[in-house]
């Protein structure tokens, strides 16, 4: 018992010894992602040579802290802290080259310093609003009548001090003040500077009538900092440097932290949840920097920081040198003489806004006049590939991964597919080994729901010459659907094969299975295509649902028609195509009665994929059956919109004259019909394509002769149909029709006469009365 006691009061004397040799910890109060915070954190570890820094990221990651150091990573990237039970339940904490916090971890690894976050864990779950525990400030409310019924906006620091220092613009405020300062002053005093404005902020919004506009987790994430540096100091760190948003740094000092007892830190975090999760890196990009990306401590202008960070001197020479690079890349001009006028002119502003020098604001206005000649589309361009930028960064290929990422990641390289944060358009040719391979991969990731490439619509019309066209864009949050879709198995392959099992054994509508196995195909899944075509049959014999029927034709028949293009066996289609077309006809009348107009648009658009998909297969049967029950379909009394396109396809397909055609015209737009369905059986007869107007003069006279002579208030009705009509046509298509109109004016009786009704009212006198103004505006007019 003696021996433990003395050991015990040895502890305790070494304790305080310690703590009478640590010096109070050093507060960097800083603005996520700044090069001019990142510079004074820089500086200021560089002065103090702390033995620890501290730094608000998640403790979840502190085994992948050491990565940083690696030679292949590259900036931006991300900590991705996420649930293996639910991956989607994950959090992102993004670093820049130009990042406080990246800067202190390189610091720190490379001065062999001890490097931690403090923050709150993410494998820690908030306690409910309602019974969270409040600052220890000041004293809250627990009365839920007290809450605004609305929730109201948050705190912005930056807005708050930038209104008071007279400025409309937080962001741009703190940019001009911090983050582009070139100084040498000492970053400890500004350090303190911003530490005390952010106390005087926190102390303004300190009452119970703000608590609904703080962050739900400010209180635990403070008291876990605060139990964070206890724990350092008390292990012994005689030099401690905490990195940490500035909102936070007025709670974290040592006077506070001595006023504030650890028991009070202990229940604010008491009864929060454990979770178990995992902690990767992954590629991050400058567009998922940015603010407008949704990421709420994110920034206007990343690449701006990144150039503010990388070039020390000639800021304003070389940033306009890269826009007009730029420009000249997208075919504009961009010559040296413009660069030179834009770095007089942005030094010009910045002199008469009282700068020392000019920033982005400047900048975009030399450019915008200068270099862009006063059009602001360009600037778009340069907002989004250079302000913004388009930057994709690297992890090392030892960082933690699931092995169907690494499968995802092999297969990348062995098809040689370069990951790009860019739009990439990549033309596959599907008689080439490589480029068949780049299909079924493309295949197999839609079928995982990891949309790294998407098909674009020329490719659905190429199918049938060995060709696709896809779009390549690699973004942050994939590597969440990579991670969700590992459940599925270890490679691409088997995933693939196992997600399509698992949702044909839980479907309970047709059209999903006949879109996931159009997929299968091509992805060359055999197996998973049987177990589709085995749901398909069973759901497809207890549907009762024709427009579900009707929906899984296309995909079934485009199926069969390109499958054996592509080396996949197709013929186990045709019974299931030929059995739901045998349903579909039988149903498709009783499913066209009493149609609203939004339900005939629907409709309409099922025939015309049903229509164009058996036009591809060419088969005599299928067309024939078809055929027959769209005549009896344009025949029955249905809505007018489906009336008049069953028509226009027996028209485009010749199973009827074109007397038949001309007679169904005249019939369907006859005074004594409603105008409104009239309008609509137009609608349905020319929607898609005017070429019938362009070569069946009769059909054009008759149209016209309609038109002219509906009443007034009968044309203001049907006037947004007839647009909408017209509007869905190619402009050659509406220049010769106007252009047949013109010139059949005079020749048809039956057009001459109705426009000579519709402009008897014409009052000559009225009409000279705009022709001062047309003077004025074109001049003296020579016919």
């Amino acid at each position: 018992m003696g021996g433990k006691t003395c050991i015990a009061r040895a502890r305790k004397c070494s304790d305080k010894s310690h703590s009478s040799m640590t010096t109070a910890p050093h507060i960097l109060g800083i603005r996520h992602h700044g090069p001019g915070s990142a510079r004074m954190v820089l500086r200021a570890l560089q002065d103090l040579k702390p033995d620890a820094i501290l730094i608000e990221g998640p403790p979840d990651a502190a085994e992948l802290i050491e990565m940083a150091a690696d030679k292949e990573m590259t900036p931006p990237v991300a900590l991705l802290v996420y649930e293996p039970d639910a991956p989607q339940s994950a959090s992102y904490f993004p670093f820049a080259e130009f990042s406080p916090e990246w800067q202190a971890i390189r610091h720190g690894l490379k001065a062999r310093a001890e490097v931690r976050f403090i923050d709150l864990p993410r494998s820690l779950r908030q306690l409910p609003a309602q019974s969270a525990p409040k600052a220890p400030t000041a004293p809250t409310s627990n009365d839920p009548e007290a809450q605004p019924q609305t929730p109201p906006s948050r705190i912005d620091a930056l807005e708050q001090l930038a209104h008071a220092a007279g400025y409309s613009d937080g962001e741009a405020w703190w940019s001009r003040l911090i983050e582009e300062r070139r100084g040498e002053d000492d970053p400890m005093a500004v350090f303190d500077a911003i530490r005390e404005a952010m106390a005087s902020l926190r102390e303004k919004f300190a009452g119970p009538e703000h608590d609904s506009s703080r962050d739900p987790e400010e209180v635990p994430r403070e008291a876990h900092m605060r139990r964070s540096i206890r724990a350092a100091i008390k292990e012994g760190f005689k030099k401690i440097a905490i990195v940490c948003g500035a909102w936070h740094a007025p709670v974290l000092t040592q006077q506070f932290i001595d006023s504030t007892p650890a028991k009070q830190d202990d229940a604010a975090l008491k009864g929060l949840e454990k979770r178990r999760t995992a902690a990767t890196w992954i590629p991050w990009t400058h567009g998922r920097l940015a603010f407008d990306s949704g990421y709420g401590a994110g920034v206007v202008s990343p690449g701006w920081y990144e150039h503010l960070w990388v070039h020390h001197d000639q800021i304003a020479e070389r940033w306009l040198t890269s826009v007009a690079r730029l420009m000249r890349a997208e075919d504009l001009e961009g010559s040296p003489a413009n660069i030179i006028e834009s770095v007089r002119l942005s030094e010009s502003l910045a002199m008469l806004r009282g700068r020392a020098a000019p920033g982005l604001e400047e900048f975009n206005e030399a450019t915008l006049s200068v270099l862009c000649g006063g059009n602001p589309l360009p600037l778009k361009v340069i907002e989004r590939k250079l302000i913004v930028g388009e930057k994709l960064g690297a992890v090392p290929s030892r960082a933690p991964a699931v092995p169907l990422q690494r499968d995802l990641e092999a297969t990348q390289k062995s098809l040689r597919l370069k990951v790009s944060a860019d739009d990439v358009v990549l033309e596959l040719d599907l008689r080439k080994e490589n480029d068949l391979a780049r299909s079924r991969l493309f295949h197999r990731l839609a079928l995982l729901e990891i949309p790294w490439a998407e098909p674009q619509e020329d490719a659905k019309r190429s199918k049938g010459t060995f060709r696709e066209t896809w779009k390549l864009q690699w973004k942050p949050e994939l590597s969440i659907c990579v991670i969700e879709a590992a459940r599925f198995g270890n490679t691409i392959e088997s995933a693939a094969a196992a997600r399509v099992a698992f949702e044909a054994s839980n479907a309970k509508s047709l059209p999903p299975l006949t879109r996931m196995l159009d997929h299968a195909m091509l992805a060359d899944l055999p197996g998973a295509v049987a177990s589709l075509l085995q749901a398909i049959e069973s759901v497809a014999a207890i549907s009762a649902d024709i427009g579900n029927l009707m929906e899984a034709i296309p995909s079934l028949a485009g199926v069969l028609r390109y499958g054996n293009v592509r080396k996949t066996d197709a013929a186990l289609v045709l019974p299931i195509v030929r059995g739901l077309l045998i349903r579909v006809c039988a149903g498709l009348i009783p499913a066209c009665t009493s149609l609203d107009d939004d339900a005939a648009a629907a409709m309409l658009g099922r025939i015309n994929a049903i229509d164009a998909a058996l036009g591809t297969l060419e088969d005599k049967e299928f067309s024939e059956m078809w055929s027959e029950r769209v005549l009896a379909l344009g025949d029955s009394q249905t809505h007018g919109l489906v009336q008049g396109r069953c028509w226009r396809i027996l028209f485009d397909g010749r199973k009827v004259e074109s007397q038949t055609i001309a007679d169904r015209v005249s019939l369907a737009l006859s005074p004594g019909n409603d105008p409104e369905k009239s309008s609509a059986w137009l609608e349905g007869f020319l929607s898609g394509s005017g070429m019938v107007l362009i070569h069946d003069p009769r059909l054009l006279a008759l149209v016209d002769a309609w038109v002219c002579s509906l009443a007034p208030d009968v044309f203001e009705r049907t006037c947004p149909i007839g647009r909408r009509t017209f509007g869905s046509f190619a402009p050659p298509e509406r220049r010769q029709i106007g252009e047949k109109l013109k010139r059949t004016a005079g020749a048809s009786p039956s057009v001459s006469g109705s426009l000579a009704a519709a402009t008897g009212d014409y009052v000559a006198a009225r009409g000279e009365l705009v022709l001062p103004v047309l003077r004025e505006i074109f001049g003296e007019i020579t016919l």
